[in-house]
C-alpha cells in the first residue's frame, strides 16, 4: 500500500489536492486561483511548528490547511492576497516607463545610398 507521502507526490493539480482531501470546491474559483491556492496551502504547511507523525492526524491537518487556503480565495482575489512576489512588489500593478519601451524596440534598418 502507498504511503501518505507517496500519494501526495502523485497529486499535481489544485483539483487533485482538493479531491484527495475531500474539500468541496467551485471550479470557477479554482480556474482563477489554482496556483495561488496551492502556494498558500504550502505556505500554511511551512508555518506549522510541529507536524503530526500519524497519517490520520497529518491528513486532517493538511485538509484543514487546504480548506483554509481555498477559503482565502472565495471572497478575495489573487492580487489582494499577494501570494506571489509580483503582487507583493507592485501591489498587483506593473509599471513600465515609455522610455524603457522605446529603448526595447528594434532599430529600423536604414539602407545606405550607393
Amino acid at each position: 500500500m502507498d504511503s501518505f507521502a507517496q500519494r501526495l507526490k502523485a497529486l499535481s493539480s489544485a483539483e487533485d489536492f482538493l479531491q484527495f482531501f475531500g474539500v468541496p470546491f467551485d471550479q470557477k474559483v479554482v480556474n482563477v486561483s489554482r496556483l495561488h491556492i496551492l502556494k498558500r496551502f504550502f505556505q500554511y504547511i511551512r508555518q506549522q511548528a510541529d507536524l503530526p507523525e500519524a497519517e490520520p492526524a497529518l491528513f486532517a491537518l493538511y485538509r484543514d490547511l487546504l480548506l483554509r487556503a481555498y477559503g482565502d480565495f472565495l471572497s478575495s482575489t489573487p492580487a489582494q492576497e499577494k501570494v506571489f512576489k509580483v503582487f507583493q512588489d507592485t501591489d498587483g500593478k506593473q509599471h513600465v516607463s515609455l522610455d524603457s519601451l522605446k529603448s526595447s524596440l528594434p532599430r529600423p534598418h536604414v539602407a545606405k545610398a550607393a
